[in-house]
């Protein structure tokens, strides 16, 4: 019998690097996320194959129930050697994954463009979590790293409020629906950025004691939810530029490739790459494409509605 699951990717907002150490994190789920598509198989095997969002397949194999049960430890950072180290976790938290079947055939079709970095590796893993009735939290902290924050954006269809508490996830739907949304826009900088590896780069470069960028950052989140008019959003989010410069030692995306622009530019997530988001009162369009930002989505394109 076919099984479907599916999850919603995932854009942050506020909060970037500093919610892995508490910090309280705008987050908002996007119209685009991945399906899981399990039916049964054959050989004690999983058929395994990933669509991409233009139908095109990014990744096609088999992997054995020895090769998930028994991995073979590699440093190689592939696909295959990726998804084998998620679904042994999976197993170790449900072993009926691999003693209850006989084998599965499995296909995976993202919403988004692959690139786009909206939660590949996120949705996936909440999907796996889904199928096997298993804490999508501990199978990510257990796989892949990282805050968790993607994973509550794959659960929820509303914004959220996302921190962690001891380790602990901590999630709270909130209310954010400005009413200058219009004005709201995301570019992609055509650069996949890895968060594996922007977070290792910043648990390298991080000061010592971060508890006081943490509350600034905290008192700004609550600012941008608060914002009600375009002007006082755009302050708050140049805010948070500023201060994440200033603990990433490195420029903010304005600064660094758009400095003639009279609008404001915050990075999101990983920066570097993926999406920005533009606040301007008027289509930036013309502007992106003539320095060669050609995907511009608008917020109503982007976002989930409350």
């Amino acid at each position: 019998m076919k099984k479907t699951f599916y999850s919603n990717g995932k854009l942050l907002i506020t909060g970037e690097y500093l919610v892995l150490d508490g910090a309280k994190a705008l987050a908002l789920p996007t119209k685009f996320g991945q399906t899981l598509n399990v039916e049964e198989g054959v050989n004690g095997e999983i058929y395994w194959i990933s669509y991409d969002a233009d139908g095109s397949i990014w990744f096609e194999d088999s992997i054995s129930f020895s090769e998930i049960t028994n991995p073979i430890n590699t440093k190689a950072e592939t696909v295959k050697n990726t998804l084998v180290t998620i679904l042994h976790e999976a197993y170790l938290l449900n072993p009926d994954l691999v003693n209850n079947s006989s084998g599965y055939q499995i296909k995976t079709q993202l919403a988004f463009p692959k690139k786009w970095g909206l939660g590949t590796s996120s949705t996936l893993i909440n999907n796996i979590a889904q199928w096997q009735q298993i804490d999508a939290f501990t199978l990510l902290n257990n796989s892949f790293g990282g805050s968790g924050y993607d994973i509550a954006c794959a659960q929820n269809d509303s914004p959220i409020l996302y921190h962690l508490e001891k380790g602990k996830p901590i999630v709270d739907r909130v209310s954010f629906n400005p009413e200058f949304k219009e004005n709201i826009y995301f570019v992609y900088l055509n650069k996949k950025q890895s968060s594996k590896s922007s977070i290792a780069q910043y648990q390298n470069e991080k000061a010592h004691s971060l508890d006081k960028r943490i509350r600034t950052i905290d008192t700004i989140t609550q600012q941008v939810l608060n914002a009600e008019t375009i002007t006082s959003f755009a302050q708050a989010l140049a805010s948070h530029e500023a201060e994440m410069s200033q603990v990433l030692a490195i420029k903010t995306v304005k600064e660094a490739l758009f400095s003639d622009f009279d609008g404001e530019i915050k990075s999101l997530g990983a920066w570097g790459g993926d999406f920005v988001m533009v606040i301007w009162d008027e289509n930036p369009t013309t502007y992106f494409a003539a320095k060669g930002y050609n995907t511009i989505l608008t917020y109503e394109e982007m976002i989930l509605s409350q």
